[in-house]
């Protein structure tokens, strides 16, 4: 019997009341990341910090390029 593998998870959303955080799990999230996000963003350790309001556009843009998240 043939297993099912479970899609690969490139980036974890976390919502924490006032912000969020964006935990990227693979190379293909850092890249998009650095490419999309300015540089003066902010970060805790390595996961980008989100206010609210910007979590939408950034999750549709990351789905957009084809990548997988979780959480939002």
């Amino acid at each position: 019997m043939a297993t099912k593998r479970k899609p690969k998870i490139d980036v974890a959303f976390e919502n924490h009341g006032s912000i969020w955080l964006a935990r990227p799990l693979t190379k293909a999230a850092y890249v998009w990341i650095a490419e999309h996000i300015p540089d003066d963003a902010q970060f805790f350790g390595k996961a980008l910090v989100i206010e609210p309001r910007y979590v939408p556009p950034i999750v549709e843009g990351m789905q957009g390029d084809g990548l997988t998240v979780v959480g939002p």
